[in-house]
This record gives C-alpha cells, structure tokens and sequence, in this order.
C-alpha cells in the first residue's frame, strides 16, 4: 500500500501531467531509495544556506513545471564552488519560464552513470528497463528489459546482458560496482512502479550514479498516467 505522503504529492502534480524533481525525490527517498542530499530554494538565501550545509561543491537545477528536460534548456549548472556563482545561477534561472525555486544538491562524485527507467504497458503492466546512462544513453542505445517484479537473479540477467557491464565490473583498475546494492536499488524501484503502476505512465531515473558501494539517483522524473 503506498504511503499517504506519497499519494498527496502525486495528488499536487495532477495538472502539470508529471512530478517536478524534488518532489519526485522525496517520494523516491520515502520509499527507501537513494537520492543525494538536496533542497528545493525558493530564494537564493535559502539557496546558498542549504549549500553551506551540505558543503561546497554543489549542482544547481531549474524547478518548473513548464521544462522538462532541464539540461536542454540550460537549467542545469554542475561544480558550483562559492556562493557567488550558486547565486549567479538563481538569477539565470528565475527568468526562465514557470520558475518556481532551484533544486540545490551535493555534487555526486563521478562513477558509472546508468539509466533506470520504468513504462506501464497496457498489456504487460510495468517494464523495467536497465542501461548506460547519463548523455550517452541515446547514443549508445545499451539496455535490457524485464518484467516487474525483479529479483536479484533478474538483475544480474539484465547487467549480463549489457556491452557495457565490464564497466560495473572494474573496468582498467577502476573500483567495480557493488552488485549488491545496485541489486536492492532495482528490486526496490520494481516495487515502487507496482505500488505506482495505476497512477503513472513512466519513469527515469537517469543517471543512477554507481561508484564502488553507493548507488545514487541523480535526477529523477515521474510522468503520471493521463486522465
């Protein structure tokens, strides 16, 4: 059964037609899955605070529920070292359309970026999809697909399957993925789209940023069932 703070977030985003990120986030963090450290700043007081909290160097991010692919319209900035730029960045983002505040973020350190994603088909109910992600992943179109619910033997499947999964691996002396967790990521996430399977029709986290023992979701978004 899905939490009744999940379902009132859901119940916020009905008109826009998808979850804007740090909402998606929180619901994503309420059902255990990890996410990095973050605030939604709707000043840049609030902004360059929660950045001194979590320390410095952090990523900026639009919130608006009129853009949808943030780094397509320049709503992402990565690397932010001081409270100058975190504010120069504010400024930038508050004349785009639908401006409603910035997600302010750790910055995650790098590792292997992977696409999870999730559809409702019509006939097969939810697919979950596994792949490399980040920029790359339309260019390199490398991904297996599996029913949910997924189990640990599932998981390894669809990681065999990939071209790329000598990069999870260690690939020239880099510290390989922890399967295990990257395992509990995806089984979980298979459950959250089963609870969510009536009330969405897709959803991408992309990238999940994997480095040694922690899998983290670096951007997430939800687009829920129509009408």
């Amino acid at each position: 059964m899905l939490r009744h703070d999940i379902v009132e977030v859901i119940d916020r985003s009905k008109n826009t037609g998808w979850i804007l990120e740090p909402e998606a986030k929180r619901i994503l963090a309420l059902a255990g899955l990890p996410v990095p450290r973050f605030l939604w700043a709707k000043s840049t007081e609030e902004a360059t605070k929660g950045a001194g909290e979590m320390g410095y160097p952090v990523v900026a991010k639009v919130v608006s529920p009129l853009i949808v692919h943030k780094s397509d319209a320049g709503g992402v900035v990565i690397n932010i070292t001081n409270d100058s730029d975190l504010k120069t960045a504010f400024r930038k983002f508050s004349l785009m359309e639908g401006f409603q505040g910035v997600i302010v973020e750790e910055m995650l350190p790098p590792g292997v970026e992977l696409i999870v994603g999730a559809t409702i088909d019509y006939q097969f109910g939810p697919v979950i999809l596994l792949g490399l992600g980040g920029t790359a992943v339309e260019i390199y179109k490398d991904a297996a697909l599996r029913l949910a619910p997924l189990t640990g033997k599932d998981v390894r499947a669809m990681v065999g399957r990939l071209k790329a999964r000598r990069l999870l691996e260690g690939y020239r002396g880099s510290v390989a993925v922890d399967m295990e967790e990257l395992t509990r990521v995806l089984v979980l996430f298979s459950q959250l789209v089963m609870d969510l399977e009536d009330l969405i029709e897709s959803v991408d986290l992309n990238p999940l940023v994997c480095k040694g023992s922690r899998c983290v979701i670096a951007d997430a978004r939800i687009m829920l069932a129509r009408g």
